[in-house]
C-alpha cells in the first residue's frame, strides 16, 4: 500500500478500493490541509452562530452578509476536503475535531450585538486565511495544485472580511 494511502473503513477491502494510483499526499501535506479544513469548518459554523444570534443596527445587511461568508467557508471546506480525497488523505471534520484543533476565537453562546459579531467575524475570517497563509508555501512546495485552491479562498475570505468590517470602520483621514 502506498504511504499516505488511508486503510479501508471496513474489515476488507473492495477490488475497487485505491485503483487510481495518481500522486498521493505526503502525511506533512494531509496535516497541513486538515489544519486548513478545521478552520474553514469551523468558520461556517462560527458564522451560523452569528447569523442566529445578532440584534441590533444594520441586522438585516449583516445577516445576509453572513450568509454569503457561510457560503464561501463551506465550498472551501467540501473543495479541500474533496482535493485531500483525490490525493489518497482522510479529511476530519468530525465535531471533536474542530472543536480541539480549530485556531478561531471562541465565540459565545447567546445574543450578540452587530457591532462585537463583526469584530468577531471579521477575527475569525483573518484566522482563518493566517492558517493558510501559514501553511502555503509548505502545500506549494509539496503541491501546487492545493496551493491554486488556497489562493482561490483567501481572496474570498479576504473579501468577506472587507465587506463585514466595512461595517463599523470610519472614513481614513484624508492627507
Amino acid at each position: 500500500m502506498a504511504v499516505g494511502t488511508p486503510t479501508p473503513a471496513g474489515d476488507a477491502g473492495t477490488k475497487l478500493e485505491n485503483t487510481e494510483h495518481g500522486f498521493v499526499a505526503s502525511p506533512t501535506l494531509h496535516s497541513s490541509l486538515q489544519h486548513v479544513l478545521v478552520d474553514l469548518v469551523n468558520l461556517h459554523l462560527v458564522g451560523k452562530q452569528a447569523h442566529w444570534n445578532i440584534v441590533g443596527a444594520n441586522f438585516r445587511d449583516l445577516h445576509l452578509n453572513l450568509d454569503e461568508l457561510v457560503a464561501v467557508a463551506r465550498e472551501g471546506a467540501d473543495t479541500i476536503a474533496e482535493r485531500m480525497r483525490a490525493l489518497h488523505a482522510t479529511p476530519d471534520a468530525r465535531v471533536a475535531t474542530v472543536a480541539n484543533a480549530s485556531s478561531l476565537p471562541q465565540f459565545d453562546a447567546g445574543e450578540i450585538s452587530t457591532t462585537n459579531a463583526i469584530r468577531l467575524m471579521v477575527s475569525s475570517i483573518e484566522a482563518t486565511v493566517g492558517t493558510m497563509r501559514h501553511y502555503h508555501d509548505g502545500i506549494d512546495d509539496a503541491d501546487p495544485t492545493s496551493a491554486d485552491l488556497l489562493h482561490e479562498y483567501i481572496a474570498k475570505l479576504e473579501q468577506q472580511a472587507w465587506f463585514i468590517g466595512a461595517e463599523i470602520r470610519d472614513p481614513s483621514p484624508r492627507k
